[in-house]
């Protein structure tokens, strides 16, 4: 089993070079509709939809809170190089970097374009 997470975004031409530039993925489908982000080894990562689609009545609602409750959680190997382009991006940094000492890594939390929160964070027992 694998997990394929989906965001609905506003804009996902715009997200998709967001999320591209700071996870150092790939567009394996591109549009302006839907985004499919690959990583080197051409593995999903991450899906985005548009949120003014019609073909798909559950993709929530718009006004509400993005994320709230959940979490954008991507464990990456080259942890520095995230955390400068996420400041050379003027991303929104929430915490960090720091060092969580339950899991023994490494964490940045920040807020992508659209709300959400997002976690990058070395594997788990890293230190």
């Amino acid at each position: 089993m694998r997990a394929q997470p989906m965001i609905v975004v506003n804009e996902v031409e715009a997200s998709s070079s967001w999320y591209q530039r700071l996870l150092n993925v790939k567009s394996g489908h591109g549009g302006a509709e839907y985004e499919q982000l690959m990583n080197a080894e051409g593995t999903l990562i991450l899906q985005l939809h548009l949120w003014d689609t019609h073909e798909h009545p559950f993709l929530g609602d718009p006004d509400a809170l993005k994320g709230n409750g959940a979490l954008l959680w991507f464990e990456i190997d080259d942890f520095e190089d995230a955390v400068r382009r996420a400041t050379e991006m003027a991303a929104e940094i929430l915490e960090g970097p720091l060092v969580n000492p339950n899991a023994q890594h490494r964490e940045l939390w920040i807020r992508d374009p659209d709300g959400y929160t997002v976690v990058l964070a070395t594997k788990y027992g890293d230190l």
